[in-house]
């Protein structure tokens, strides 16, 4: 995980000496400061300046959670998660894991934009606070969180000398060749009007390639009068504030704000293919919505910036609720959140269709990017308790999303609000996708009991609707659950009949796949290890015809399990390099961890258990973000077992617990790199490491020393 997540300074950082200096004095003294300041004023950038400059101090680094778009206080915590990196596939809440990630770090953490949700951030920071005594937060809003031992920094606006600097600047970039001397008393006068507030100078400089700083000072004249009533007792910078953006959004052209007031419905980054489509309509073509936004992104009030999943365009928080002031205002804020809502319904399902197909890693990137505004679409559906099915198929459809990029928590967390009692009535096919979906990752979560619940529901109510597809799902999914308790009969049975199922419904996706790798391992379980490759082989060729990786990492596991009771040691490693490589990319920590468990037995048998050790608390490590360890399987567990009772022969037991804290220290990357790093060279494994039939140990069996089975002696090779 890399040391800091703040993002790259795209201009200058002019000005503001005195309030560094106070705010990097603070963050010394003090666990909890607050930068409070009204909109526009620099609060944000101040804070994530002064916390870049500062990263050596918190040796696990620091890390920003920007809150200003979230709208859900339940979110709160899954966005720390979210912004520390973790990903815990747990049923724990995430203030737990929270807790418990923070407890032994040292780390800055920034949260920008709270004040919408200052009790629910109050109580998670004091929480923290508490339970992590090398946690520092620093905070970013218009108002304090009113806590015990908080330091608060009011940001006043700039001086006149930093206003004239920052103009300058920002106005360079906007016109090369500016000079502020040339301007002259201008150039103060404009400063002084905006009071010297950023936001406002920055769009004001927006306005040079156009006009003259005497015209941009004429016009903010005449419609200052104009745009100071606002909101009565309203503190006059914010009124000034609200005068800057009005007057720049008053320059705009009749199709740029209606344009500006129709992106105010994204929560997030977007590309213009949703802009088009969301923003399309009366009095604006789809078609002119690229030419208008150009119009926008000239005057600085939309931004464009590259990600993962390409270009994106943003608008600033404070320019978005200006904007989503003047939709209401029009009457057609309800409209245009539903197109946004059709928008995003419509983007889960092409990434769930896509899931399967080469562009998997696009699709989780994708998926990625559009969070914020998945998010929005979401909420909308739960609003009126009459789309309750519309919750129902969203959450349900991204289960890619939860499952395959390590989002499960997140997951849960929507699928029971749309499935909660009173949510509203549901279309039976949607409810039933939900119910299934819900099953699945509470099972990985290790929450038998409501994983039951969900699977029993949906199986009851498909099977009085004859709905064959989710009878399908909800028997993959109990035998799933009987795999992972150990009832390995029940699971090949359960298993079995799902994929006659999907083979008779036509169904071949990555979810049929899956069903066939567990097949395979119930088999492993049963000792039955050729028909295991078999199933597995096939399930690798057809996820090469198609491109598909994440269902491909986890036969890959079995492989690669295979490949060292042959004594093919080489060959397991190579299988799981890349099954470590897959998992890791998709945030898969379930199929990570079971991974570097199986290598740290390869490793162990290559003859290097000091390494294995390591790997062995590592993998331990990772554990506590996954569920129950090895999910309370002694089939799953067999692998560790064996590694264990060898690296500790080898090194003795102090030698050994001292390497697997070495492991257990690790962070995932580093976990991950350590793994994929193999070893150079190593002895051969002993003959006795490995057993004959292929078998796991039966549950709760005690083994003879040298043998994984209790029968001893060579396997064949």
């Amino acid at each position: 995980m890399r040391r800091s997540n703040l993002p790259a300074e795209l201009n200058r950082f002019v000005g503001r000496d005195a309030e560094r200096a106070e705010l990097d004095g603070l963050l010394a003294e003090f666990r909890l400061v607050t930068v409070v300041g009204v909109g526009g004023v620099g609060k944000s950038r101040l804070a994530v300046n002064v916390a870049r400059a500062s990263q050596k101090r918190y040796c696990d680094g620091v890390r920003l959670a920007d809150l200003a778009r979230l709208r859900d206080p339940g979110l709160v915590e899954h966005a720390l998660v979210e912004a520390l990196g973790l990903t815990d596939q747990t049923s724990r809440p995430p203030r737990e894991v929270l807790v418990d990630h923070l407890a032994d770090r040292t780390l800055l953490l920034v949260l920008d934009g709270f004040e919408h949700l200052v009790d629910a951030c109050a109580d998670l920071v004091r929480r923290l606070l508490c339970g992590a005594p090398g946690l520092t937060v620093l905070a970013a809003g218009r108002r304090p969180l009113r806590l015990d031992g908080e330091a608060v920094l009011p940001l006043p606006p700039l001086s006149d000398e930093d206003a004239v600097r920052l103009f300058t600047d920002r106005a360079v970039a906007a016109r090369p060749g500016f000079r502020a001397e040339e301007e002259g008393e201008p150039v103060r006068e404009l400063c002084r009007r905006l009071d010297g507030i950023p936001l406002a100078l920055e769009l004001a400089a927006g306005r040079l390639p156009a006009l003259t700083v005497e015209q941009v000072l004429s016009r903010l004249d005449d419609r200052f009068r104009l745009l100071t009533h606002g909101t009565r007792g309203a503190p006059a910078r914010h009124r000034t504030l609200r005068t800057a953006i009005g007057w720049s959004h008053e320059l705009c052209t009749p199709q740029e704000r209606l344009l500006w007031a129709r992106l105010s419905v994204f929560a997030g980054p977007f590309d213009l293919d949703a802009a088009e489509y969301v923003c399309g309509g009366p009095q604006l073509p789809a078609d002119r919505v690229l030419d208008v936004l150009g119009g926008l992104i000239a005057q600085s009030v939309v931004l464009r910036e590259a990600d993962a999943a390409g270009s994106r365009y943003r608008m600033l928080d404070t320019v978005a609720a200006y904007g989503a002031e003047w939709l209401a205002a029009l009457g057609d804020a309800e409209r245009v959140r539903r197109r946004h809502r059709d928008w995003y319904m419509g983007l889960a399902t092409w990434c769930e269709l896509e899931w399967f197909s080469p562009r998997q890693a696009e699709v989780a990137a994708c998926a990625d990017g559009a969070l914020p505004n998945l998010r929005a679409a979401l909420e909308l559906c739960l609003e009126t308790p009459d789309e309750a099915h519309l919750a129902q198929h969203m959450a349900g459809t991204l289960w890619f999303y939860w499952v395959g990029c390590g989002r499960l928590a997140e997951g849960r967390h929507w699928l029971d609000r749309a499935l909660a009692p009173g949510s509203g009535p549901g279309h039976e096919e949607a409810r039933l996708k939900a119910l299934w979906v819900l099953g699945y990752v509470a099972i990985l979560q290790g929450d038998a009991t409501a994983a039951v619940r969900a699977l029993h529901e949906c199986g009851e109510r498909a099977a009085r609707g004859r709905n064959a597809l989710a009878l399908a799902y909800t028997t993959h999914r109990l035998g799933c659950l009987a795999l992972l308790s150990d009832e390995v009969p029940r699971a090949e049975e359960l298993l079995d009949g799902a994929l006659a199922s999907y083979r008779e419904l036509g169904e071949l996706n990555s979810q049929v796949l899956m069903a066939q790798v567990e097949l395979a391992m119930a088999k492993v379980f049963r000792g039955d290890l050729e028909s295991a490759v078999a199933l597995c082989e096939d399930v690798r060729e057809v996820c090469e015809e198609r491109g598909e990786r994440w269902t491909r990492a986890y036969a890959l596991y079995v492989l690669a399990y295979a490949a060292w009771t042959r004594g093919d040691h080489g060959e397991a490693r190579d299988l799981l390099a890349e099954c470590v490589g897959i998992d890791h990319a998709f945030h898969d920590l379930v199929g990570l961890v079971l991974a570097i468990e199986l290598l740290a037995l390869v490793t162990a048998s290559e003859g290097d258990p000091a390494e294995a050790a390591v790997l062995q608390g590592a993998a331990g490590s990772l554990w506590e973000a996954v569920g129950p360890p090895l999910f309370g399987s002694a089939y799953f567990g067999a692998p560790r077992a064996l590694c264990e009772r060898r690296a500790r022969e080898v090194l003795g037991g102090e030698r050994f617990g001292a390497y697997v804290a070495e492991g257990g220290r690790l962070s995932v990357d580093a976990a991950v790199a350590r793994a994929l790093a193999g070893r150079a060279g190593g002895a051969s494994a002993a003959p006795a490491d490995r057993p004959r039939d292929g078998s796991a140990p039966a549950p709760g069996t005690r083994k003879p020393a040298g043998s994984p089975t209790g029968k001893g002696g060579e396997a064949a090779g």
